[in-house]
């Protein structure tokens, strides 16, 4: 296409003058809904319903006013956002609608890491000291560029912030502005050729590195060329026509970025940055050492986890953590606004996150940039996307499945014994789309097996999901209505039930808080039907009926194939297990027994449970510097991984007995 140079460029001010104007006549005077009070639209190819233009029609205007292709803001927009506008909520890392504008400096100012918050020892070995608890508060005042991009659309555009958040058309307008301010920063006139804009669309990213903001933009211009089409969250389609189009990647050199630190255990064209957790003694002692454990993964024992975080911590903070050799420790972390990744520690080693020893030894632990403890409620498209190529590739080079019984969150993790159930994490929450995660990694959930299968794998509509969430303190401190992956489990089949009790928790039942996890199940997990009355559904989940509404629109369930495991007969009941270690006699005389702790849960007569695996007992002994004086500890105990809560745990192989969910009898409606 012809570059269209424009010699007399208008000042900023004019600009924002026109531009602001123009936005106002376009949006007719209409006004932004508070995200606590919005509500779906009703679903329309052509019009929002309200009089208010169509979300395709925004994105066209706000390109012709600041003169960027469409096509570019299209794609732009779709890495960050998938061009919703999530109702005006913010996103884990303080972003705001399509064009995800930051405003984090106030989500930062309280919120601490969540490697530091509650009671979990991330490293999680009773055999060894409880790691010490770092307090990291945030600098509102020293926030990077790119987690306060909204006060620069603000001064582009000079619209009020509240509006950038809220308003669909006024974000759109605002990133437009930006991807312009990029174009002029770099030296580069106006062009209505897409491939004349691969420094804006790079800068765009917030990277600071220049193998991330290749990777992004390369991105960006690889959806401009096969395209993409998806109904928005106003209820109106948006179309990006695949145009192929060769970018001028040389104008990355404008930027001047500092160069990808080679090394990375990671995909070539992911442009991870090695960025190594120290490994190092602090004291004399001989098992006075950190941030992790050396290991030889997968030849002295398999991975079977790769475990979802979110960080509660810039990126900047979760870097400098990371490289404390006195702290925790993760594999990757991968950061909000592009994807980017920087790996930590190799795949072979140990890392210190997940709260549980025996998960540890056998996991790989992803740090996702986001704050879930302020409110967050979305995670960019950039994000999804790269996690989901490192987590391919882990997958494929350890033999991990791809299954919601080996790709788990960190709130999947169990309890190591009843008095830590409490502490555990509940990252990355219940709205991690775990549904649109699984479909970029190339498995999505389907139907399996006959429609009456009792066993179900748990698939709500995320976007239609609403469960009613407190974000705060009290049920009074309402979350801004956003889809979740989560459906809420009720004690009996009617509206007003209480919610289901976990008693590893409290003795009380579970609330609707957006952080407690006691009576919820989520996408992706197997569950074995209980009974079902009246359109109402019960699971059974931590040894009671878990009640909720099928609805096919929003809460539902797919038939699934895979074994069920149920107490054997002439047992009064089975424990419950948070680690799967082996029988005493299995252990050398110069290696510490780890008893066999049950749970406070027990499996009775009558119910039943999905099997992720089947594993022998094993526990990896490593108090030492060296790698020579590491040992597993291997037993001839095997247990069953069992989805009993919304956590993973286990139940050994001598109470149970496996059934094919094929061969059980339907759960009649």
């Amino acid at each position: 296409m012809k570059d269209e140079r424009v010699t007399d460029t208008p000042t900023p001010r004019r600009r924002i003058a026109g531009a602001a104007a123009a936005l106002t006549v376009l949006l007719g005077g209409v006004l932004a809904m508070a995200p606590a009070q919005a509500s779906a639209p009703p679903a329309t190819t052509t019009s929002t319903g309200s009089g208010a233009p169509a979300r395709a029609d925004l994105f066209r205007a706000a390109g012709e006013r600041h003169r960027v292709p469409e096509p570019v803001l299209l794609a732009v927009s779709y890495l960050q956002s998938r061009w919703d506008a999530h109702r005006g909520a913010p996103s884990v890392d303080a972003g705001f609608g399509p064009m995800h504008l930051t405003d984090a400096r106030a989500a930062l100012a309280t919120t601490p890491h969540h490697h530091t918050d509650g009671d979990e020892d991330p490293r999680g070995d009773a055999s060894r000291p409880a790691l010490a608890r770092h307090e990291t508060p945030e600098d509102p005042a020293r926030l990077p560029p790119a987690l306060q991009t909204l006060d620069r659309a603000a001064a582009l555009t000079e619209l009020p912030a509240d509006r950038l958040r809220t308003d669909p058309a006024a974000n759109i307008e605002g990133g437009a502005a930006l991807l312009a301010d990029h174009q002029r920063a770099a030296g580069l006139a106006p062009s209505t050729d897409p491939a004349q804009w691969y420094a804006a669309v790079a800068a765009y990213s917030g990277a600071t590195e220049a193998g991330a903001a290749r990777r992004y933009a390369d991105d960006v211009f690889r959806l401009i060329t096969t395209g993409a089409a998806r109904r928005t969250d106003d209820g109106t389609a948006v179309t990006l026509p695949p145009t192929p189009v060769r970018p001028d990647t040389r104008q990355l050199e404008r930027l001047h970025l500092k160069s990808t630190v080679p090394g990375a255990e990671c995909p070539r064209d992911l442009g991870c940055d090695w960025t190594p957790a120290p490994y190092q003694m602090l004291s004399e002692e001989p098992g006075d050492f950190g941030n992790h454990d050396l290991s030889d993964r997968p030849h002295n024992q398999a991975v079977d986890y790769i475990v979802i975080h979110d960080t509660e911590a810039t990126w900047d903070t979760t870097l400098r953590l990371v490289q404390d050799p006195t702290y925790v420790s993760w594999h990757y972390s991968l950061r909000s606004a592009d994807g980017h990744i920087a790996n930590h520690l190799r795949a072979k080693d140990v890392g210190w996150h997940a709260g549980n020893w025996y998960v540890n030894s056998k996991a790989v632990g992803l740090e996702h940039e986001g704050f879930l403890a302020q409110g967050g409620q979305w995670y960019t498209e950039a994000m999804y996307r790269t996690s989901a190529r490192l987590v391919r590739y882990l997958a494929k080079k350890y033999d991990v499945p791809l299954d919601r019984a080996h790709v788990i969150g960190h709130d999947n993790v169990p309890g190591t014994t009843s008095a830590n159930i409490a502490g555990m994490h509940q990252d990355p929450g219940p709205y991690w789309d775990w549904d649109h995660y699984f479909d970029l990694l190339g498995k999505p959930f389907k139907a399996q097996g006959r429609s009456t299968s009792p066993l179900v794998t748990v698939h709500p509509d995320y976007g239609s999901n609403t469960e009613p969430y407190y974000c705060g303190d009290t049920p009074a401190d309402l979350c801004p209505a956003h889809g979740s992956a989560s459906i809420t489990l009720r004690t009996e089949p009617r509206d007003d039930a209480p919610l289901v009790t976990d008693i590893g928790i409290r003795p009380s039942p579970g609330t609707w808080s957006v952080y407690n996890h006691a009576a919820r199940v989520s996408t992706g997990q197997k569950y074995v039907v209980a009974e079902r009355r009246g359109g109402w559904t019960a699971l059974w989940y931590l040894g009671q009926k878990g009640w909720f509404k099928e609805d096919p629109a929003h809460a539902r369930t797919l038939p699934a194939n895979g074994p069920v495991a149920r107490l054997r007969p002439g047992l009064a009941s089975a424990p419950l297990y948070g680690r799967a270690y082996p029988e005493p006699a299995a252990y050398p005389a110069d290696i510490p027994v780890q008893p066999l702790v049950p749970l406070p849960y027990t499996l009775q007569p009558g119910q039943s449970y999905s099997v992720g695996q089947t594993v022998n007992g094993e526990y990896y002994h490593a108090k030492t510097f060296e790698l020579a004086g590491h040992t597993v500890v291997r037993g001839a105990l095997r247990y069953h991984q069992v989805q009993f809560g919304h956590r993973i745990m286990f139940v050994k192989e001598d109470d149970v007995v496996l059934t094919p969910a094929s061969r059980m009898p339907s759960v009649p409606n």
